[in-house]
């Protein structure tokens, strides 16, 4: 059997693709078909988030292993069929780490396997592809700081610093060259062996 899986840029605009996988091949090969569909450059990481009927997460799994003792579940482990078990299903698929694409896979159609066709295929696009990453919801990302600051927690420079004059700031320290000719060391006369 072929599942047909209609995935879905997280954007504002209508850009989604259909995409064709055989039910035993794997995420892994999802992952390359998506890749695949939407022109996405690069190896990056990236992850399914196989999710529950009221869509929250009940299994993440990676491209490549992160757990500690190596014994995580990786894409190339989960089955198309266990992710996707019915018509509509739903997986939240990552693509990539300081670039985030964010897609949301689900099943639409189960159907007969066609001879002589390469699986993953896409079958249908629709809407293009943005040339940067959308940010989450599909609206402009603000660079922020992680603490705001107020414009008052600093002074304001032009003005503390417009004259130019310094004087004050060497208060408390005399000009006189020091002399350290006169700083008292013992010099150790045992013989080291």
């Amino acid at each position: 059997m072929v599942y047909k899986i209609r995935i879905i840029l997280d954007a504002k605009d209508d850009i989604f693709r259909d995409v064709e996988i055989k039910e035993k091949q794997n995420l892994w090969n999802l992952h390359l078909g998506i890749k695949s569909a939407f022109t996405l450059m690069g190896e990056d990481l990236s992850l399914f988030n196989i999710l529950d009927d009221e869509g929250m997460v009940i299994k993440t799994v990676p491209l490549e292993d992160m757990s500690d003792d190596g014994e995580g579940e990786i894409m190339s482990d989960v089955y198309i069929s266990e992710a996707f078990e019915k018509v509509g299903d739903k997986v939240h698929f990552q693509y990539g780490f300081m670039d985030l694409w964010e897609f949301f896979c689900e099943l639409v159609e189960i159907i007969d396997e066609k001879p002589a066709v390469n699986y993953p295929i896409t079958v249908f696009r629709f809407g293009n592809m943005p040339l940067k990453a959308p940010s989450k919801g599909g609206k402009k990302a603000k660079k922020s700081s992680p603490i705001p600051l107020a414009d008052d927690d600093f002074g304001n420079f032009d003005e503390d610093f417009s004259s130019g004059d310094f004087s004050d700031e060497d208060e408390g320290f005399d000009d006189e060259d020091d002399d350290f000719d006169d700083d008292f060391f013992e010099e150790d006369d045992t013989d080291e062996v």
